[in-house]
C-alpha cells in the first residue's frame, strides 16, 4: 500500500542532507528518504493551491490533534498547557535562556543529540555531561553520577532525550519516575525532548515523562512534534507542554520574545493531517524501519564482526560501535567509501569510536550503505589505530 522502497531524487530541493560530492551516500542527518504520509502531502498541496500564504493563527483543530494523539500514550493535555513553537530546537534554546541564568549548568545524559550542546553553550550556560553506562552492548543510566549531577547547586535544568538519540533507548516508567523524584529533590526542571517518540518498533511504545507521576508532570517541560515521525523537519513546527502555570508563562514569554511562537502557513495543516489521518501509514513505516534495522544488524554481525550494532527499539537511527578502528571512524569511512555517517564524538562523552547511521531509507540505499561500510572495514587492520 505504501512504497517505502521507491528511490526519490531530492536534487533541486536545496536539501541539506544531499549537499554532498558526486558518488557519496548520505546516511547522517535525521530526516528520511521516504515520502511523508499521503494525507499530509494532500493537505500541503491543498493549502499551497490557495495561493495566499499570510500570517496564520493556531486553530482549535491543532490543539485537538495533539491532545487526542497523546491520550494513547497516557498523557492528558489541556489546551491551556500548550504553547506553539517553530520547532523543537528553537523551543529548547528559548527554554534554556528563560529557565536558567548565565553560567548555570544544564545536565545531559551522554551520548546525546549534539544540537543540545549548541542550545546550551550558545545561550551562555554550561554543559554538565553525565555519561551513560555502556556494558555488553547495552546502555543504562549511572544513577550515582546522575544523582550527583542533579545535586550540584549550579544545575538548574536537565535535558532528557526520550527516547534517546542516538542510542535508541526507550526509558521505562521506573527509570523516569526516579529521574523525576531526584530532580525535584534538588529543584531541577526536566526538559523532555520527545521528538522521536512515535518512531518505535512494532508493538513497542514510549512513556511520556510527564505521564509517569504528579512529580514528573509538575517539574517537566515537554517538546512534541511530528517532524521526525512524518518527515516534516523543514516545516519547523512543535508543541511545548508545561503544566506548572508560572513556569508555562515564563516559557511562553521566552518563545515569543525569540519570535518563534507563530506558525508558518503550512505547519498547522500538516500537523492536523499527520495526527488525525495517518495511522495506517505510520504502522507501515514502523514495520519498514524495523525490517531495515534487522537487516543492518544481521549484516554487521555476519560481515563486520568487529563492529557492534547497538540493539534498540526506537528511532530510525542505528548506533554502531567501531571502537576497534580508533577515533573519528566516520571521517575515514567517508574519505574511503563516500558513505556519509554522523561521527559519534559530536554526541559527547561516550560517543568516541561510534557512528550513527540513518535507516529511514529504501532497502537499496541501505544495502549500498552497508556494502560501503564493509568495504571500509576491510581496510582496517587489527593493529591500525586512526
Amino acid at each position: 500500500m505504501f512504497d517505502f522502497n521507491k528511490v526519490i531524487d531530492r536534487s533541486g530541493t536545496y536539501t541539506e542532507k544531499w549537499d554532498i560530492a558526486e558518488g557519496e551516500l548520505p546516511m547522517w542527518v535525521a530526516d528520511m528518504e521516504l515520502e511523508t504520509a499521503p494525507a499530509v502531502k494532500e493537505a500541503l498541496i491543498r493549502r499551497a493551491s490557495h495561493g495566499i500564504y499570510g500570517y496564520t493563527t493556531v486553530p482549535d483543530e491543532w490543539y485537538d490533534a495533539y491532545i487526542s494523539r497523546w491520550k494513547r500514550y497516557g498523557l492528558d493535555i489541556r489546551r491551556e498547557d500548550m504553547i506553539y513553537s517553530g520547532g523543537v530546537v528553537a523551543a529548547i534554546s528559548s527554554i534554556v535562556r528563560k529557565l536558567t541564568t548565565p553560567a548555570e549548568k544544564v545536565l545531559l545524559l551522554t551520548p546525546t543529540y549534539n544540537i543540545f550542546y549548541n542550545c546550551i553553550v550558545n545561550s551562555g550556560r554550561t554543559v554538565l555531561e553525565c555519561p551513560l553506562i555502556y556494558r555488553d552492548g547495552v546502555y543504562t543510566i549511572d544513577r550515582d553520577a546522575l544523582g550527583s549531577g542533579l545535586a550540584d547547586p549550579q544545575t538548574s535544568l536537565m535535558i532528557l532525550c526520550n527516547p534517546q538519540n542516538p542510542t535508541g533507548n526507550i526509558w521505562d516508567r521506573d527509570t523516569l519516575a526516579w529521574i523525576g523524584e531526584t530532580a525535584e529533590r534538588y529543584g531541577v526542571v526536566v526538559l523532555s525532548d520527545e521528538a522521536h517518540c512515535e518512531l518505535t518498533a512494532p508493538g513497542k511504545n514510549y512513556v511520556p515523562f510527564a505521564s509517569v507521576s504528579d512529580i514528573c508532570r509538575r517539574i517537566s517541560v515537554t517538546c512534541l512534534s511530528p517532524a521526525k515521525t512524518f518527515n516534516l523537519a523543514g516545516l519547523q513546527t512543535a508543541a511545548v507542554i508545561v503544566y506548572d502555570s508560572v513556569r508555562r508563562h515564563r516559557v511562553w514569554r521566552g518563545i515569543n520574545t525569540d519570535d518563534s511562537g507563530e506558525p508558518n502557513c503550512f505547519a498547522v495543516d500538516a500537523v492536523i493531517a499527520a495526527f488525525t489521518q495517518s495511522d495506517d501509514w505510520l504502522e507501515a513505516l514502523r514495520a519498514h524501519i524495523a525490517d531495515n534495522r534487522r537487516k543492518a544488524e544481521e549484516f554487521i554481525a555476519k560481515y563486520i564482526p568487529r563492529a557492534h550494532a547497538v540493539r534498540s527499539d526506537a528511532t530510525y537511527l542505528l548506533w554502531i560501535d567501531l571502537g576497534y578502528a580508533g577515533r573519528y571512524p566516520a571521517k575515514d569511512i567517508r574519505e574511503k567509501t563516500g558513505l556519509f555517517l554522523s561521527e559519534g564524538e559530536i554526541y559527547g562523552k561516550g560517543g568516541e569510536g561510534f557512528v550513527r547511521m540513518n535507516l529511514a531509507c529504501p532497502v537499496s540505499q541501505l544495502e549500498d550503505g552497508l556494502a560501503r561500510l564493509k568495504a571500509w572495514d576491510e581496510t582496517i587492520n587489527d593493529d591500525i589505530r586512526l
